[in-house]
């Protein structure tokens, strides 16, 4: 039963590292060859951690934590480092194949949206400065 689920393990993580490794490879841009490490490999190291701990737990003389804790710090450090990466990236106003976000979808109608302007405000109210 133990080999199963060990088998099992090896084959999610093989299959999430091998799918992380195809995203770092034939993703167009920086941003988004970013989620193929973060995401997909980390699992799948993660998985394969996971059955090295089981296995050498099982056959072992004792319980195996090794495993655990570098599998714990893959899971807090990818992340941060993604998201440190992704910074510097905007920092350095790296292109991105992504529209941006700011700007609105193109729609048939936008020259009359354009033309009308943006609804006017009240003004603000004014309030008497207390002396002091």
């Amino acid at each position: 039963m133990v080999d199963v689920l060990l088998s099992l393990l090896i084959l999610i993580g093989a299959g999430f590292t091998f799918l992380g490794s195809l995203g770092l490879a034939r993703l167009p841009d920086f941003y988004t060859r970013l989620h193929g490490p973060t995401k997909a490999t980390t699992l799948g190291v993660g998985s394969l951690l996971i059955a090295s701990a089981l296995y050498f737990s099982a056959h072992g003389p004792g319980l195996s934590l090794h495993e655990v804790l570098v599998t714990l710090f893959l899971f807090i450090t990818a992340p941060v480092s993604a998201q440190m990466l992704a910074k510097v990236a905007l920092h350095l106003n790296l292109h991105s194949v992504a529209p941006p976000t700011g700007d609105p979808p193109p729609v048939a109608h936008a020259g009359k949206a354009r033309e009308q302007g943006p609804p006017d405000h009240p003004p603000m109210p004014v309030y008497p400065q207390s002396p002091e």
